[in-house]
């Protein structure tokens, strides 16, 4: 992982540390293991979205997405039925 990764990961944490401070004292117990679990999906998802946009898709899947769009002709349109 690229050093702005560990960079984004790590002001992901300090913002989910400080956020849960604040929350505890606002949130009951139960709430709060709902919400850290929200908490961990969220920075998963943001982080496979950050790894998808910064590396380079590989070899094969660039070959299949041009492969893809070379086929796409008029012919694939619809056809419209009366």
């Amino acid at each position: 992982m690229s050093r702005d990764g560990e960079r984004v990961i790590e002001l992901v944490n300090e913002l989910g540390s400080r956020v849960g401070h604040l929350v505890s004292d606002m949130v009951p117990p139960a709430a709060q293991v709902h919400l850290l679990n929200a908490q961990r999906e969220l920075i998963t998802a943001l982080m496979l979205i950050y790894e998808n946009r910064v590396a380079p898709a590989p070899r094969a899947t660039r070959a299949r997405r041009a492969t893809a769009r070379r086929r796409t002709t008029k012919r694939d349109t619809k056809i419209p039925i009366d």
